[in-house]
């Protein structure tokens, strides 16, 4: 069977008739022959890369969402140890996409590392799953760890579940950055129907990742928290051997990038880097030649001038020159550095919804009705939610409003979005500090505080709000920063591009654990992060969080006002 084609216009055998304006610049098919725009890409090729990526972040959610609860139950850690290192895995998960670009960039292309990537990640769940069903078998009574605190456990399958813990995030280091690349790369920039769609692509792929989480701190918490955790882990293995089926389905109809010159584009742009070096002596040009002035504008040639050195023939052989565009491409990658570094503080507050939250939650009443207790990892829900609603109406209503006044296609700039996003964030970290200082003086109104674990009269919907405000946070700063490190990398390193998106939550969660050692170690084990929350002052550390972000966001401001984009972006 051949790709989807409503015209029947494309035949899965033999050569494909050239049409001039049915062909996609730069793209090839399945076969290496020139892409089609009637049969190949568009939404028709995304619906199923969206629907990998809905199954992939159901697994990942599947693991991590909860993965706090049985840190500090089978496994018996520590609440502030848990937290260190959910936010360690979660940052490692977030950093090693940096190589899984590179491997797939300079070698292997999208396609073949998102299939070999995939596999990584199955095994890594199966051996997961494996770890559970061992510890399960070794200590029954942690098969429900909401009745339970600590639980003995041989330290083979600590071993175990830490080594399949890090190979799911050896798998996501190379099926993360390039699905999304990938998704992108089936809608044509130089079309202005297509170029529209994907702007909306990553409106509606943040749309589905959230879709899939949803249903998982619904269904799989529930799961691991009532009945058992092998199946709360082998479950989400499952779903991932569906995802790498519906992503080979869709071979046919996906357009492959074709525009490499044979020269690898960091080789190129680090020839840039090189060549200014040498000549950093040298004086360059006061204005670009007639021939590089159409690529550099002169605002673009006057901001970090010393790389226009580069420029400088050095003898009278023209090989291995360096062009005006590789100047401008090198510039591209040092104007993200300020942009990356200040994107920092949102990923340092945004680790805590995951880890801190969760725990908050714990204590609290959580009966919806008699007999049945909500999950306190559950309260995610309402983050997924929040999303889900956010993005269609900011696709929908939001962006043509925008669209309208400024003429941009994709409504308001990309660093706009973020710095929006940005602005909640510290909202919904004001939002937990006032709740958990609400919390903490009806402890000690009830006489609680030096009871361990005891459940606090006060009704755990008092979390919704910060849960929202960061759901509202997410779709704007997490959809803005892909779209913004997709957009303005060259387009030989997009997935290098989707990994530096990656790379600021994976910071973010490292500085975090980090933040969290060194404040344990000034307050002490019964300090600020007590494994009695009781008696912890987890407000003084949401306050803390709340102020780093104010400092965040007034940087990046800054950093946002100076910012000159490349000149394909909107």
């Amino acid at each position: 069977m051949g790709p989807p084609d409503s015209s029947g216009a494309c035949s899965p055998e033999g050569e494909l008739p050239l049409l001039g304006g049915d062909i996609v610049d730069g793209a090839v098919d399945y076969k290496d022959r020139p892409a089609r725009r009637s049969c190949s890409g568009g939404w028709r090729s995304a619906a199923f890369i969206i629907g990998v990526e809905v199954a992939e972040r159901f697994a990942y959610y599947g693991i991590s969402a909860n993965l706090i609860t049985y840190l500090t139950g089978p496994l018996g850690e520590s609440t502030a140890t848990a937290a260190e290192n959910v936010n360690l895995w979660s940052g490692t998960a977030s950093l090693l996409p940096l190589l899984g670009a590179f491997v797939a960039d300079s070698y292997l292309g999208r396609y073949r590392t998102i299939i070999i990537a995939s596999l990584v990640y199955i095994l890594g769940l199966a051996l997961l799953t494996l770890s559970a069903v061992l510890t399960s078998l070794g200590t029954s009574e942690c098969q429900n760890t909401t009745r339970i605190t600590s639980c003995s456990f041989s330290k083979l399958h600590a071993i175990l579940f830490f080594f399949s813990l890090y190979m799911v995030a050896a798998g996501q280091a190379g099926h993360k950055p390039c699905v999304q690349a990938f998704g992108a790369d089936q809608f044509d920039e130089q079309d202005p129907v297509e170029s529209k769609a994907k702007s909306s692509f990553f409106n509606w792929w943040y749309f589905g990742l959230c879709a899939g989480a949803t249903v998982t701190f619904v269904v799989i918490v529930y799961i691991q928290d009532n009945l058992n955790w092998s199946l709360g882990f082998g479950i989400p293995c499952i779903i991932m051997v569906v995802a790498l089926v519906i992503f080979l389905m869709g071979t046919r109809t996906y357009r492959f990038s074709n525009r490499s010159n044979g020269r690898s584009p960091f080789i190129r742009i680090g020839h840039v880097y090189v060549a200014a070096a040498k000549n950093w002596r040298k004086i360059a040009p006061l204005l670009p030649s007639e021939e590089e002035a159409l690529e550099l504008t002169p605002e673009n040639y006057k901001q970090f001038e010393f790389l226009n050195k580069a420029l400088i023939i050095a003898d009278d052989s023209k090989e291995n020159q360096t062009s005006a565009d590789d100047v401008e491409e090198a510039k591209s990658i040092l104007r993200l550095v300020p942009i990356w570094l200040t994107s920092l503080v949102f990923a340092i507050v945004y680790a805590q919804t995951s880890t801190f939250f969760t725990k908050q939650g714990a204590t609290m009443d959580r009966t919806i009705f008699p007999g049945f207790e909500i999950p306190a990892a559950s309260l995610q829900v309402f983050t997924g939610l929040a999303i889900v609603i956010t993005i269609p109406i900011y696709d929908r209503v939001f962006v043509p409003i925008a669209r309208s006044l400024t003429n941009k296609p994709s409504g308001i700039t990309m660093l706009q979005r973020i710095g929006a996003g940005m602005f909640l964030s510290i909202l919904g970290m004001v939002t937990a500090a006032l709740v958990e200082t609400k919390r903490l003086e009806i402890a000690r109104e009830y006489g609680l505080v030096d009871i361990p674990n005891a459940t606090i009269p006060m009704s755990v919907w008092w979390l919704v709000p910060q849960y929202v405000l960061f759901g509202l946070a997410e779709a704007l700063t997490m959809v803005g920063l892909q779209e913004f490190f997709y957009d303005q990398v060259p387009s030989e390193l997009r997935s290098v591009g989707m990994s530096l998106y990656l790379s600021v939550i994976g910071v973010g969660s490292i500085l975090s654990s980090i933040l969290i050692s060194i404040i344990e170690a000034v307050t002490g084990s019964d300090g600020w992060f007590s494994n009695n929350l009781n008696k912890a002052h987890l407000n003084y550390f949401y306050w803390l969080l709340a102020g780093i972000g104010v400092v965040g966001l007034a940087l990046f401001f800054c950093c946002a006002m100076t910012y000159i984009y490349r000149r394909r972006a909107t």
